[in-house]
């Protein structure tokens, strides 16, 4: 726990400190208002890994970035932040291009798991129906 500035000690020393350093997301805030311990603790088992060392800074902002920018997340405020301190700490212009091209086949699932589908779906469909059959 943290004393704040009203001298109360803080349960949540990990979010305050993010939202002094503008860090919050305001996503994150419902989860924040139903159950503060829990949201802490989130916040510390997710933070771990970029706070433990083992990662170099700029390892760990191609992370984020990857994951700011994945189609499951798509942040854009984060994703800003980190490309940031990615350059800040030394990242090339291809090497941030190179981490968004990773991430982007992220969306490629959609087809892959689409695709036959519809193409099930359509052999299924003119099955019953043969007037819907196309020529191909």
């Amino acid at each position: 726990m943290t004393e704040t500035t009203t001298g109360t000690m803080s349960t949540t020393p990990l979010c305050d400190q993010l939202r002094a350093a503008g860090q919050w997301n305001p996503n994150w805030d419902p989860f924040y208002e139903l159950d503060p311990a829990w949201t802490e603790k989130f916040m510390v088992m997710g933070l771990a890994p970029m706070q433990s060392g083992v990662l170099d800074a700029k390892t760990i902002e191609f992370i984020a970035i990857a994951v700011d920018a994945s189609c499951t997340h798509m942040y854009g405020p984060g994703v800003r932040r980190h490309i940031r301190q990615a350059l800040a700490v030394g990242a090339t212009k291809e090497e941030i291009t190179a981490v968004l091209q990773c991430v982007s086949v992220l969306g490629i699932h959609t087809m892959s798991l689409g695709a036959p589908i519809l193409l099930e779906e359509l052999a299924a469909h003119e099955r019953r129906d043969p007037a819907t059959t196309t020529n191909r």
